[in-house]
């Protein structure tokens, strides 16, 4: 068995570091399967006898599975040496009473013992091959998924610079009646408001009306088109182009209103092990993150708009009978009282105090991603609009 033989999946790892973690556990297993030939019993042996000592230790699962399947190596080798211990007649002389165990060849048997014993070798051989058969065919399906990953990762990267150069582009107006790009409503002062798609979103917006917005956080990789559906799953599972795609496309809460406003826009997006979408967004768990990058660009298509971030924390999607804060169901607080409530709830979940605040009137801004420390978990960050 040659340390090539033993390979690591990508897809078996959540994260860039634990598969970093995973390379380095294979690394050590090559140096093993060098140094420990497993094709022959004393190699099987030594390398089994090293393992127990402890003196190796592995970070991933990828260990735990050598781990066992040198086990299995040894446990072949021991079932044949008690077969032949067995059936061989005792012998007395120099070796036994020095208690030096006798090593005999295979000649030395009976040729029903040599069959045996042959027998079992083959046996042996068997089960390793299809040992390294087995994980040969999950390598070349997981290496074969993760290339296909990030190829149509690469893809979409490429598709999402291309919408952000249509940003501003005029190549696509005049495709549309002036009027389509302009919504109304009648404020509370019962006064009818128009607005108008701003230039540089209508050629995005001709291409998809779902289109509502677009957000972006300097010197990161957050520089998307934000969606909205008649319902928050539409694109967890579709694209921009309305195209099926596992990273879907960031979406504003189905709940939420660009047009006459909400006390609080949620964004939602994936995190992605490739590292786009909102997969960056846990950065903010560090305080030295959010103050390298403590503004979010969140524009409507009506309307440009700055944030500054005031919270991150982790919280979980909760069951709907549990009493606990749900940051998900704030849009519109009822009164001045409610969005204090939910602003020091907040608070308190914070990793730490940014010294921004918020009164009953601004404007909040809450981008939403999975995390996955917990199951439903989520990882969250909160920002106020400044202007």
């Amino acid at each position: 068995m040659k340390g090539t033989d033993f390979p690591v999946s990508r897809t078996e790892f959540r994260s860039t570091a634990d598969y970093e973690a995973a390379m380095r556990d294979k690394r050590k297993i090559n140096r093993l399967l060098e140094t420990y030939d497993t094709a022959k019993e004393k190699g099987t042996k030594d390398l089994y006898r090293m393992m127990q000592s402890g003196e190796i230790r592995f970070e991933t699962s990828l260990g735990k599975r050598f781990d066992d399947a040198v086990y299995d190596l040894y446990q072949t080798v021991g079932a044949k040496e008690k077969q032949e211990a067995k059936k061989a007649p005792a012998k007395a002389g120099k070796n036994s009473q020095s208690g030096k165990k006798e090593v005999k060849a295979l000649e030395d048997y009976d040729p029903e013992m040599r069959k045996q014993i042959l027998l079992e070798m083959k046996k042996a051989e068997k089960r390793r091959r299809f040992v390294i058969r087995l994980f040969v065919l999950v390598a070349v399906a997981g290496f074969g998924y993760y290339a296909i990953y990030y190829l149509t990762a690469g893809r979409n990267d490429s598709r999402g610079q291309d919408l952000s150069q249509l940003v501003g582009s005029d190549k696509l107006v005049g495709m549309r009646q002036e009027e389509d790009y302009v919504a109304t409503l009648t404020d509370d002062s019962g006064n009818v408001v128009s607005l108008e798609v701003l230039d540089k979103y209508k050629t995005l917006y001709n291409l998809n009306q779902d289109l509502i917005g677009w957000v972006k956080i300097d010197d990161t990789i957050i520089d998307y088109p934000v969606m909205q559906a008649e319902d928050n799953s539409y694109y967890l599972t579709h694209n921009f182009d309305r195209k099926e795609e596992k990273a879907g496309a960031l979406f504003l809460d189905c709940n939420c209103d660009i047009i006459r406003g909400n006390d609080n826009y949620i964004i939602y997006g994936h995190h992605l092990t490739s590292g786009r979408m909102f997969s960056k967004l846990g950065e903010y768990e560090s305080e030295r993150y959010y103050e390298k990058h403590p503004y979010i660009q969140f524009d409507t298509i009506y309307e440009e708009g700055t944030y500054q971030v005031m919270y991150a924390f982790r919280s979980r999607v909760y069951d709907a009978d549990e009493v606990r804060f749900k940051y998900y169901q704030f849009i519109n607080a009822q009164s001045e009282e409610e969005f204090n409530s939910y602003m020091r709830e907040m608070a308190r979940e914070s990793f730490y105090d940014t010294g921004v605040t918020a009164i009953y009137g601004d404007k909040l801004l809450t981008l939403s991603t999975c995390d996955y420390q917990e199951q439903n978990g989520r990882f969250v960050v909160v920002a106020k609009k400044i202007r």
